[in-house]
């Protein structure tokens, strides 16, 4: 490369200077690997000897710039690590190398970040998986896996991603919610907070339902705020994400199987096991297939105070869920016997959702009463009610009580909880009703 004051290079010259910085580094680190905590603070006086070897003298901007991908290349995850730095961002999808999105306050935009192509896509996924033990080839095209801060990953290839390699990263937020902010925010009220307290610490099993997206493992989180620091709780997970802040606590997370498909510990058999572990409360991430008639078993059975999240868009669609998903257990039950275990085992299913708008609500609170026939009774005790749209595609609406008092009230006030008929919006009672879904 020719010395050169004030050289400007075209995007073919920059990436050919940042080949030849990026081969000169890994020579050095190479001959004289440094220690993890030097690791930083030696590739950037590496760097800086390879580019003064260059006699080049670029603008500080565009070589702070050439510097920074070098970086992000070597220490992070490439061009998309300063998404994964920008704390507004809680959503990086990989979409091929030129379609890169971020989802910044529930809203998914077109970024200006890309890939030169599709291997250098490849490369930032073997480096999230490989030192984890984990390969992706066209054999095994699907990963799931974590960042070191606790980001959820999930990568998939060709030829089963027709467009490119994708990667869809749910950052972790590392300032965790409390129910005070979501109070503030209008996710959901102080009523309703107080209820969810009560319900919690009085050891009620509750089901927090939604759609992808809606916010359910993050609430997930601020209800396990409330439990009692003196319990031994378990919480078993796909990817650990859940911080407790309770100091006796196990976390269990389900392993994969390796690459010849043996040895995975799905979560059904990490259930099974923690009923084993004396625990005063089972939190489940997410319930998806089988382990579901484990749960319900275990809430019948003393395991009071459970907590777990599945996907579905209504309460009704919830219990639904949870029938099919015990069907998926392999036990030959007939579906009343389901639906009484269902009856018997959750008390609550919060439902939450993420708006049209972007913003994450608590949509309706609902208690399941029991069984009428062959069909569960259910009671909605708190709603949302939609009522318009503003100019600006923000919803307009309210979160009212529907001013039914839940039968588990005694259960409760047996905790020392004496919530007032005004949570439950006793006033309201003639306008709505006592509706049953």
């Amino acid at each position: 490369m020719n010395p050169s004051s004030g050289y400007s290079l075209n995007p073919a010259e920059q990436a050919k200077l940042k080949t030849y910085l990026v081969n000169s580094v890994s020579r050095e680190l190479e001959s004289r690997p440094p220690s993890p905590r030097q690791r930083r603070e030696i590739i950037e006086s590496y760097l800086q000897q390879a580019y003064e070897a260059t006699k080049l003298s670029l603008s500080d901007p565009v070589r702070k710039s050439i510097f920074k991908e070098i970086l992000d290349e070597m220490l992070g995850f490439g061009p998309i690590q300063p998404l994964l730095d920008d704390p507004t961002v809680s959503e990086v999808m990989v979409n091929g190398p030129k379609n890169v999105y971020v989802e910044r306050n529930g809203k998914i935009t077109l970024s200006d970040i890309q890939f030169e192509d599709d291997d250098a896509v490849l490369r930032i996924i073997d480096k999230i998986i490989l030192p984890l033990g984990r390969r992706v080839d066209s054999d095994n095209p699907t990963v799931d896996a974590r960042l070191p801060d606790g980001s959820r990953v999930n990568a998939i290839i060709p030829p089963v991603a027709i467009d490119g390699p994708t990667i869809t990263i749910r950052k972790f937020m590392k300032d965790k919610l409390s129910m005070e902010q979501l109070v503030a925010l209008g996710s959901i009220t102080k009523s309703m907070s107080d209820l969810l307290k009560a319900c919690v610490v009085s050891r009620l099993n509750i089901l927090v339902s939604g759609g992808t997206g809606s916010g359910k493992t993050t609430f997930l989180n601020i209800l396990s705020s409330f439990i009692p620091s003196n319990e031994r709780i378990v919480t078993i997970e796909d990817a650990a994400e859940l911080k407790l802040q309770q100091p006796h606590v196990v976390r269990l997370e389900t392993k994969p199987a390796n690459s010849e498909g043996l040895h995975a510990v799905p979560i059904r058999e990490l259930v099974r096991n923690s009923l084993r572990m004396r625990p005063d409360r089972i939190i489940v991430g997410e319930v998806r297939g089988g382990e579901a008639l484990d749960m319900l078993q275990a809430m019948n059975t003393g395991h009071d105070g459970s907590l777990t999240t599945l996907h579905a868009n209504t309460p009704r669609d919830a219990t639904s869920r949870l029938e099919t998903m015990c069907l998926m257990s392999g036990m030959d039950l007939p579906v009343k016997v389901i639906r009484e275990q269902v009856a018997a085992a959750i008390d609550l299913v919060v439902q939450q959702a993420r708006l049209k708008d972007g913003t994450r609500k608590v949509t309706s609170i609902t208690e399941i009463s029991g069984m009428e026939g062959d069909t569960i009774t259910m009671t909605e005790i708190f709603k949302f009610q939609q009522t318009g749209v503003q100019q600006d595609g923000s919803i307009i609406g309210e979160l009212r009580a529907t001013g039914i008092r839940p039968t588990f009230s005694q259960r409760l006030e047996a905790s020392g909880f004496r919530l007032g008929p005004e949570i439950f919006g006793a006033n309201l009672n003639d306008m709505f009703g006592h509706r049953r879904s």
